[in-house]
């Protein structure tokens, strides 16, 4: 199969991961990167063996390159999407997809017209600790899901991060920062939401960093920091989704999914592996269920590769784009029935990811 063409923008902490990553997949050629600042672009490249660097415009108007891998902030993801889907690429966002619903749909509908695709982080989901779970709930071990429980709870960036301003303001807060991985591992497991209530609530109005170089820099927290959902999943199980900065310290689990014939203990969705484990009437025990033989270890860019053979084969790519805007969709969602004080019914849907296949070498996504 032709190997697929791919340049990254944007050369900050997360693209290290990504560049280590996309060579391990036949399907990927890593090509360029670029970034505003080009010194990182250089260093970037120099470290992890990157043919070629370009400014953002070279990239884009490079016709071989088929895959935009987009690696900026968020408040930038959606104007270098779109800039990428405007000149003919197809594009894979970091989460979340954008900040805002209409600068989403405006990547959907440009991509739909274009016959290009729109892909995006998390894709942990298809490592074998969530894609395990996954396997157990469509074999029928924990019978009917019917409920859900996921908590992210911490006390914030501002202890450890070198640069932790924008986690308190908007388009950050816990659940823009990590609910793209709750969420997204609740889909692939559960399917899409129909419903949604939600509180929030700025718990502090101010924080002082005290990590280097910003130590006693005085935050305004602009966004909510501790986050109550609850998700009417269409499938019909109902989920309690916790997601706060507010928290010094916790015993609660990662992820739980109860069934009519059992429950199963879900690893950290931030990561491709973790222990999953199944209680059932039968044993009376938690047991530790062994792993898929499928990626464990972190594989940031699987989830490029699976759209670049999406293209290539023209089956649908599993971290989709429909599915990503349903993530933000839902995300907004809580913010909005904690202001509207009232359930807000979803207006978008997405597609329940199709597992991934089992037996072949890690190097490849498809037969």
């Amino acid at each position: 199969m032709k190997k697929v063409k791919i340049g990254v923008i944007g050369c900050g902490n997360i693209s290290g991961i990504y560049l280590q990553t996309a060579p391990t997949f036949d399907i990927l050629e890593l090509d360029a990167c670029a970034d505003l600042v080009m010194d990182r672009a250089r260093a970037q490249a120099a470290k992890y063996n990157v043919p070629r660097v370009l400014t953002v415009d070279e990239l884009l108007a490079d016709p071989e390159i088929e895959i935009v891998v987009n690696l900026t902030i968020p408040n930038a993801h959606a104007s270098v999407a779109l800039a990428a889907l405007q000149a003919g690429k197809s594009v894979y966002n970091e989460k979340p997809l954008a900040i805002s619903r209409e600068d989403a749909q405006k990547m959907l509908q440009i991509a739909q017209e274009k016959g290009l695709r729109v892909g995006a982080a998390p894709d942990t989901f298809l490592g074998a600790g969530i894609q395990t779970c996954v396997k157990l709930i469509n074999d029928g071990a924990i019978g009917k899901p019917v409920a859900a429980t996921a908590f992210m709870m911490c006390h914030g960036h501002e202890s450890w991060h070198p640069d932790p301003e924008f986690y308190y303001k908007v388009g950050g807060g816990p659940l823009f920062d990590m609910g793209p991985y709750y969420l997204t591992a609740l889909i692939s497991m559960l399917g899409p939401v129909a419903r949604v209530s939600g509180s929030a609530q700025a718990s502090f109005p101010t924080r002082t960093i005290t990590s280097q170089p910003k130590d006693g820099t005085v935050i305004t927290v602009d966004t909510p920091t501790h986050l109550s959902a609850t998700l009417d999943f269409a499938g019909g199980a109902v989920g309690t989704l916790i997601t706060s900065f507010d928290v010094w310290a916790h015993h609660l689990p990662y992820i739980e999914i109860h069934g009519s014939e059992g429950s199963l203990s879900v690893p950290d969705p931030n990561t491709f592996g973790g222990q999953v484990q199944l209680w059932t009437p039968a044993t009376r025990q938690w047991q530790e269920v062994p792993l898929l033989p499928i990626r464990s270890e972190n594989s940031r860019s699987i989830g490029v590769a699976d759209m670049a053979y999406a293209i290539r084969t023209g089956r649908p790519h599993r971290a989709s784009g429909e599915m990503a805007y349903h993530v933000l969709d839902l995300m907004h969602a809580v913010h909005d029935a904690s202001r509207e004080g009232a359930y807000v019914n979803m207006r978008s849907a997405c597609a329940r990811p199709a597992p991934m296949p089992v037996g072949l070498p890690l190097n490849l996504l498809d037969e």
